[in-house]
Formats: C-alpha cells, sequence, structure tokens
C-alpha cells in the first residue's frame, strides 16, 4: 500500500468520525478533529470560523443519535502535498444532498489529520 493511499484513508476516516454524533457533541473530541484556522463554507453560503463551528456543532444536523445522520458517498481524495489532503464527496442527510470538499493537514509527523477548509455546496433536486 502506498504512503498516498495511506494518508488518504487516515483524511477519509477522520472526515467520518466528525460525522459521528458523539464527536460532534463533544467539544474535546471535534476539537481533535478541526485545525485551529479552520475555516468552512457551509451550504447556507454562511462562513463559519473555528470557534463558531466548535460553539455551534453540538446543535447542528447529525448531532444527535436519535436524528437523521449524515449518508456520506463518492470519496475520492488526492494528496496535494506531504500532509495536506484533498477530499471531496457527497452526502445526504434529512433528504438534502451536497457536494462537499474538505482540506486535511498535518503539521508534523508524528501529529494528527486536522480539518483545515471545508466548502458544502447544495445539490439541486434536479440534478438528482
Amino acid at each position: 500500500m502506498s504512503r498516498e493511499t495511506d494518508e488518504v484513508r487516515e483524511a477519509i476516516a477522520c472526515e467520518l468520525r466528525l460525522m459521528d454524533p458523539g464527536v460532534r457533541t463533544s467539544r474535546t473530541l471535534a476539537r481533535q478533529l478541526l485545525d485551529p484556522s479552520f475555516v468552512e463554507v457551509g451550504a447556507s453560503g454562511r462562513r463559519w470560523t473555528y470557534e463558531e463551528m466548535l460553539a455551534e456543532l453540538p446543535e447542528m444536523d447529525g448531532s444527535e443519535e436519535s436524528s437523521p445522520r449524515y449518508e456520506p458517498s463518492k470519496f475520492t481524495g488526492v494528496l496535494l502535498a506531504p500532509g495536506l489532503v484533498h477530499l471531496t464527496y457527497e452526502t445526504t442527510i434529512g433528504g438534502n444532498r451536497a457536494r462537499r470538499s474538505s482540506l486535511w493537514r498535518k503539521q508534523d509527523p508524528g501529529s494528527t489529520w486536522r480539518m483545515y477548509y471545508h466548502q458544502a455546496t447544495p445539490i439541486p433536486p434536479e440534478d438528482l
């Protein structure tokens, strides 16, 4: 198995962890997966910072065990540079679909992958 494949797989595993309600409701666990310089442009068009995301994540869709959860599909990943992976994929939650793109970075060889940037774009119903 190539190193690139390992890095992409590690980033995908981290992305999936961020969809877990147990992580979404734990500021401590979410902090481990978000880079301090994190920025997101959500499907609504809203821009989120690191602190805003940590504060709001427990209240967002997919954060309760009993509520609808994100259903990801079509993951692809590319190693852009050492310690920088770009992922693209689609999600469905509560009948809403979105195309997603995220950048994951690992600052040092022994550190963990953290999401640096994320963007979600709604998929119009006619494109389904």
